[in-house]
């Protein structure tokens, strides 16, 4: 039974409306208006007002505080929620007003930390998904914005980002193969492209690229030693392609196989053998080889534009051994010859196209 409200209850309650009503009716426009409470709605919310959630808020906001509490199964604690929400729709109201999108969470670090995917509502959401089409990224893959890939799924790397920024909240959450651990990666990736972009101020003769923050000072290094009459020493080639590469792997795909891969990047009698990875990690060589695998999927939506770089540095004639050798080993991992070569004839890469890293045993 739905307890009705005390006489004090409903005074307070029926202030808070009439006030929140008359504040949404003075500063909200029609887009916010025409949209239905549900809109509004977090995954987290209790005591929603079911009742009023298809409604528009401009139909809501007809209607007094008497009329909604006589609707049935609505009581105090349905009006509570209601309030809450409509507060939601002030909030998003008064950042239009100011010029921010919907939500814009201009996060500080801190901020960006404790962001919880599974809190954002379908305006937070729509304010994402405007970014994005509004920027011109909604062809770009997932993978190749996401901040780590450890927590994208691998069977969407590869998906645009327009495959789901033309999709409400709800409808993305209903595709098939869509568990809550998916729909809160791909939300991230959304989010991460809204706070990127959602406060740049362009002139109209400059333009804003986003990309994996190692890939930019990588090509102004590699197109430099490309033009450069003057080769490049091993040394700079550890510190400009395999230790960038190193992080990234890391940052992707995790310690474990960024401390793999490091090891089959070292050119040295040292360099423990795949046979001496596998012991050392109590897995057999083929599991090494799968993981090492991974660094070229990483790759390949990460910074595929990586091996045209790479491959004319690599013929340098002139250039020492020890750093051709250094240069190879990275092409080896990251950009293997054999799914070049598959991809061109249009059959599935090797089941193991980073064997050739291995030396013997």
């Amino acid at each position: 039974m739905v307890r009705k409200a005390a006489p004090q209850e409903l005074y307070r309650l029926a202030g808070s409306y009439d006030r929140l009503r008359q504040k949404l009716l003075d500063s909200a426009d029609e887009n916010v208006l025409a949209r239905p409470l549900s809109y509004w709605v977090l995954p987290a919310d209790r005591r929603l007002p079911i009742a009023f959630l298809d409604l528009s808020i401009e139909d809501l906001l007809a209607q007094e505080i008497d009329q909604l509490m006589a609707t049935q199964g609505v009581g105090q604690k349905k009006i509570l929620g209601l309030l809450d929400l409509l507060n939601r729709v002030a909030e998003s109201a008064e950042e239009q007003i100011a010029g921010h999108l919907v939500e814009s969470h201009h996060a500080s670090p801190a901020d960006a930390d404790a962001f919880d995917p599974a809190l954002v509502s379908e305006s937070m959401w729509s304010s994402y998904c405007d970014t994005v089409n509004l920027s011109g990224l909604a062809h770009v893959k997932l993978g190749y914005l996401a901040p780590s890939l450890q927590t994208l799924p691998t069977v969407v790397w590869h998906t645009p980002l327009d495959a789901y920024s033309r999709l409400m909240l709800a409808q993305v959450r209903r595709l098939k193969t869509h568990g809550e651990k998916r729909v809160q990666a791909i939300v991230e990736v959304f989010r991460t492209v809204h706070e990127a972009l959602s406060t740049a101020v362009l002139h109209e003769n400059l333009d804003l690229t986003l990309s994996p923050r190692f890939i930019p000072p990588m090509v102004a290094w590699l197109s430099g030693s490309l033009a450069s009459p003057t080769p490049p020493c091993s040394d700079a080639v550890r510190r400009h392609v395999i230790e960038p590469l190193l992080t990234q792997i890391e940052v992707d795909l995790g310690p474990q196989v960024a401390a793999l891969a490091g090891g089959r990047l070292r050119h040295d009698p040292h360099a423990p053998t795949v046979k001496k990875q596998a012991v050392s990690l109590g897995v057999t060589r083929a599991r090494v080889y799968q993981l090492l695998d991974e660094c070229a999927d990483a790759m390949e939506v990460r910074w595929p534009e990586g091996r045209w770089l790479l491959t004319p540095l690599s013929e340098r004639r002139d250039m020492d051994s020890s750093a051709r050798d250094l240069v190879n080993l990275a092409l080896n991992l990251c950009y293997p010859a054999e799914r070049l070569a598959a991809r061109r004839s249009g059959s599935p890469p090797p089941a193991h196209a980073t064997r050739q890293h291995a030396t013997a045993g």
